[in-house]
């Protein structure tokens, strides 16, 4: 078994729909999220508008022809309201966005069979390998412990702390700077 990283556009990715479902489903039914079908859809549904947006990427491990994991994400807008979703308040300078400094990195998944191989890794680099961005963001729940010591791993710092949509638990918001 062998697994390999493609990188894909919005449009190839989009493709992958139905095989991304089942990865997500698997990653995150577990602890600390506890998904179930409701929480699949509602992430679907952001998903299609997602893979439309300019700039987006994704990185998509495959074993032979099996989806194992995913990483995508996009550069956010001027106008973004990733931070108005602030638990707690950050410098001005933090918050500014041009539609080209921060690339968003909205999930990250590998499905439990195929965690502790180096898959998130791969896909990580891939994903931001090349990127022109200044810095890279992404919100991880606190109480995943393995998610977060492999963003510290990558050089992620924590910057603060959100309720990214309502009824959601607090997430970390942490950056990569990419120099």
């Amino acid at each position: 078994m062998t697994v390999t990283v493609r990188v894909l556009d919005g449009g190839q990715t989009a493709g992958l729909e139905e095989q991304l479902k089942a990865v997500f489903a698997e990653a995150f039914a577990e602890p600390p999220y506890g998904d179930g079908p409701p929480d699949v859809e509602r992430a679907f549904r952001r998903f299609r508008t997602q893979v439309r947006r300019r700039g987006f990427r994704a990185a998509v491990a495959v074993d032979g022809e099996t989806v194992v994991g995913m990483a995508y994400g996009y550069p956010l807008a001027a106008g973004t309201g990733w931070w108005d979703t602030l638990a707690e308040p950050v410098p001005e300078e933090l918050r500014r966005e041009d539609g080209k400094r921060t690339f968003g990195l909205f999930e990250l998944a590998v499905r439990p069979a195929w965690r502790r191989r180096g898959v998130a890794t791969e896909m990580h680099r891939a994903l931001v390998d090349g990127l022109e961005n200044q810095r890279v963001m992404l919100n991880s729940r606190p109480e995943a412990t393995a998610a977060q010591a492999a963003y510290r791993a990558w050089g992620y710092r924590r910057v603060g702390a959100a309720i990214p949509w309502e009824g959601a638990a607090e997430h970390d918001v942490m950056v990569l700077d990419l120099a």
